[in-house]
């Protein structure tokens, strides 16, 4: 990807207490996609839960609640994006128990932020797409044996339809080609 461009519909937030570091770091994605700041751990939260972030750059040292509270805290909610720990802290074996998706030890050069946001995102685009394939191949194969209101009456099928809508826009959003999508697409499932 040229200098400059980059994954301008992917949502990174920059967690860190160092206002002048979070700043930083998100100019540094300014224009590469779309970024937020959160400067401690329970605002990045809070972030996290009224809109989707798809990569958190997440410093560990942070007064109130540290980083690692954080993903502990993003893993029992689910968290469906990915996690990079960015920070000073000099990563031991206690790292091994984390569930965080990349490290980084501060300070982080441009480039270098940049193409762990663009890897995680690619990471997070496939991961998308193989559930997003699960869940629409049931979807398909349900609407193809059944009635429209069967479906239409039947909650766990909205249910399905909807998470199959939604991890194919984000799929979309998150891949430079969604060729992928059109040839599943083009799979005929009604001869099941």
């Amino acid at each position: 990807m040229p200098d400059g461009e980059g994954p301008a519909e992917l949502e990174a937030l920059v967690v860190d207490d160092e206002r002048e570091v979070a700043d930083a770091y998100a100019l540094r994605l300014e224009g590469f996609c779309g970024v937020e700041t959160a400067y401690g751990g329970p605002e990045a939260l809070s972030m996290i839960g009224e809109q989707t972030a798809d990569v958190v750059l997440l410093d560990r040292h942070m007064p109130d609640m540290s980083g690692d509270e954080v993903l502990e805290r993003l893993t029992e909610e689910n968290f469906d994006g990915r996690v990079v720990m960015v920070t000073a802290v000099d990563p031991g074996f206690d790292v091994l128990e984390l569930p965080f998706d990349d490290y980084l030890c501060k300070p982080v050069e441009r480039e270098d932020l940049r193409a762990v946001v663009d890897q995680q995102r690619q990471i997070l685009a496939y991961e998308t797409l193989g559930e997003y394939f699960s869940v629409e191949s049931k979807r398909a194969v349900v609407a193809a044996e059944t009635r429209p209101d069967e479906r239409d009456n039947h909650d766990e099928y909205a249910t399905l339809a909807e998470r199959a809508e939604r991890l194919q826009a984000r799929a979309r959003r998150l891949l430079e080609d969604d060729t992928l999508l059109t040839e599943f697409d083009a799979i005929g499932r009604e001869e099941l």
